[in-house]
Parts: C-alpha cells; structure tokens; sequence
C-alpha cells in the first residue's frame, strides 16, 4: 500500500515524481478561480478523510482544497468527534474507515499512531504532521526553492536553525534522498533525532550538525526556521533562552549566499525565531511556500492512488 508516512516511503524516484506533477499542475491553473477542478479530475468520485488531533490551518486548507482541485470530496474529523485510539483501537478505526473513504490524512501527536493506522488500513494514510516528522512541508520547501531557483533541488545548500523537531528531521530525510547539502544549527541538547541522522547518514546524506547559527548558515542557499516551541509542548524559559541566539534576523541571513531565500512552514512567532524584517523583506518566500503545500499534496495523493 502506498502510504506516506515519511519522505522515504517514496523513493527518491517517487519524490520526483511528485514535485514533477505539482510544478505541472501549479502551471497548468495559473489565473484560474481556485475552486475550479482540474480539467481532467483525476480522483472524480474519490473521498479523502481527514483526521485532526492538532489545530491547523494550512494542513486543513491545502488538502481539503488539495482533493476538491482534483475532483474529489472530504470529509473532516477532530479528535474530539470520533473514537480514535479512545472507545475504539486505532486498528478498528482504520478497518472500518477503509471502508468508507479512499485515502486518510492523519495529523497527530504519536507518530506511532500514524504506523498503526497504516498498518491496519486498506487504502493510503498520509502524515499530515506527527511529532517525529511533516514531510508534505518539507516537500512544500523544495518546490519553493525549485520555483525561485529554476532548477532542480540536487546539488543545492540549506540551513535549518533553531529547535531540532519534525520539520529538522524530515529535512535531513530529504537531503539525504534528494541529495542537497543540510548544515542544521541546533542548542546543545535540541538535537534532532539520532535514529533519522544515523539512517540519512547511512543514505551517504551530506547533513552536518553544528551548535552555532552563524555557522548553519555560511553561503546557504535556503535558511529555515520554525517556532521554538512546537504545538502541544509547554513554554519554557529555559528553551527560549537557548534558542534565542539561533533567532533569523538580517544580520544573520546577511551570511547567507546572496539571493538565500527564508523558509518557515508557519505560523510564526514573529520576533522570536524570526525577525519582521527577514519575515516581510525581499529573501522571504513563506507565502509561497504555504500556497505550495496545496499543489505537492495533490501530488501526493495521486502517488498514493497509483495515478502517477
């Protein structure tokens, strides 16, 4: 069954395979109303369900307008609505959903409970974010780089500084896929996780973990961000006192490469991890980054349904 869980479910193949289709397809409605259907409507008759255990905006909007482009139909449930892993087993519910709808979208915390809905699901689950990893972001990031580049991602240079979490991980499985260069610029004990270094390393990926942003940073191409606390964990003083010297500001993009471009999958907390002036300025492509998570899940929900 085609899931995608994590960027490695799909090949490095398949990851092309799908920036492909979305760049084509992103081209292909320039100037269209945005509730237009594709001209083919590929997933006519499709149903998506669509699980979230975490607020979101832009994972609620981007797959729900995602499946109507495409010319299929949703139906959305919070946690609070259904029975998942609660009253019911999370293999119960992926039996009876399997029934039901054509892929699921699952955005949680437990990564765990993403592989268990796969494990037992007869149609395609998709990580729609978990706390190990978000890889439709990440997937969103390279088609931004790609749009604003002109040329493929392979061979580019990318930081990412701040808290190592998902979005750290999923970007050092997709360097090590994709084959980009990744210098990730950490506090000292916000590492990313050791298991998703040690398996990109063995990949031959080309991440180097450092503990300095100025260092991260030196001629990238890319600089990315997210919040210092991600959603669900509790403030605390401490972290945001660590991380506040891996905060994105213009004199910190300043050594970047020239024409390094700012990446944060949002939202923001502005003058925390990143600066008004580098969030609204010139190297920013965050809205363009948002809109794209739209056009690489139709993508990857045709991957997950054999369409391309």
């Amino acid at each position: 069954m085609p899931h995608f869980l994590d960027l490695a479910t799909a090949t490095p193949a398949g990851l092309r395979a799908i920036l492909d289709e979305a760049h084509r397809r992103k081209a292909a409605r320039a100037g269209w109303p945005k509730g237009r259907v594709d001209d083919d409507a590929p997933l006519a008759g499709h149903v998506l369900g669509m699980i979230f255990e975490k607020p979101s905006t832009r994972t609620r909007f981007s797959f729900d307008m995602a499946a109507r482009q495409l010319g299929a139909t949703t139906i959305v449930s919070s946690a609070g609505e259904m029975q998942l892993g609660r009253g019911e087993t999370i293999a119960d519910t992926a039996r009876v959903l399997s029934r039901m709808v054509d892929a699921l979208m699952l955005r949680t915390n437990r990564h765990e409970k993403l592989e268990q809905l796969a494990e037992h699901a007869g149609i395609p689950v998709i990580n729609g974010l978990t706390d190990l990893s978000h890889p439709c972001q990440v997937m969103a990031d390279i088609m931004t780089f790609e749009e604003r580049a002109g040329r493929p991602v392979t061979g580019s240079t990318w930081a990412y500084v701040g808290d190592g979490n998902n979005m750290t991980n999923s970007l050092i499985e997709a360097s090590s896929l994709l084959k980009f260069d990744l210098k990730v610029g950490v506090p000292h004990g916000l590492e990313p996780d050791s298991g998703v270094m040690a398996t990109a390393c063995a990949r031959g990926g080309c991440i180097d973990l450092v503990h300095n942003a100025e260092a991260a940073v030196e001629d990238a191409e890319v600089v990315v961000t997210d919040t210092w606390v991600s959603m669900g964990q509790a403030d605390s003083k401490e972290k945001m006192a660590a991380c506040k010297p891996f905060q994105v500001n213009d004199a910190l993009m300043a050594k970047a490469a020239p024409g390094a471009i700012f990446l944060h999958c949002l939202p923001a907390h502005r003058n925390d991890e990143v600066t008004d002036s580098v969030m609204d300025g010139a190297a920013s492509a965050v809205w363009d980054e948002a809109e794209n998570r739209l056009h690489v899940q139709k993508a990857i929900l045709l991957w997950c349904l054999g369409r391309i």
